[in-house]
């Protein structure tokens, strides 16, 4: 079977990121909250609209850790959202859109 492969899109330079905290990119009609967490040198990205707080709001939570996951926490109600898989940690029936997510020389580039 032939395995397509991913098409990759520029949404900001490297330099727009923030260590330990996200940016807001525009990337067609949609939001997409860019988390660059330091400690782990990694990238992640969701949807930047916080299904609960029913806001374009998660690239201004905190990034932070609960045991081995990364999650953001909304600045609204507080939820915590596991940014590998979008998955809410106090509420397991929502999740968030989740992209591909990487750096390309100086651009950072998302897949859907």
């Amino acid at each position: 079977m032939e395995q397509k492969q991913a098409k990759w899109y520029t949404v900001c330079h490297r330099d727009a990121l923030i260590k330990n905290a996200g940016v807001c990119v525009l990337w067609g009609h949609e939001q997409v909250a860019i988390f660059y967490c330091h400690r782990t040198d990694s990238l992640y990205a969701v949807d930047n609209y916080d299904p609960v707080g029913k806001a374009n709001v998660l690239s201004r939570g905190i990034l932070g850790s609960q045991g081995d996951d990364i999650v953001v926490a909304s600045p609204l109600y507080k939820q915590h959202f596991n940014l590998l898989t979008g998955q809410c940690v106090e509420l397991p029936e929502v999740n968030l859109k989740t992209f591909s997510v990487r750096c390309q020389g100086d651009d950072v580039q998302i897949s859907a």
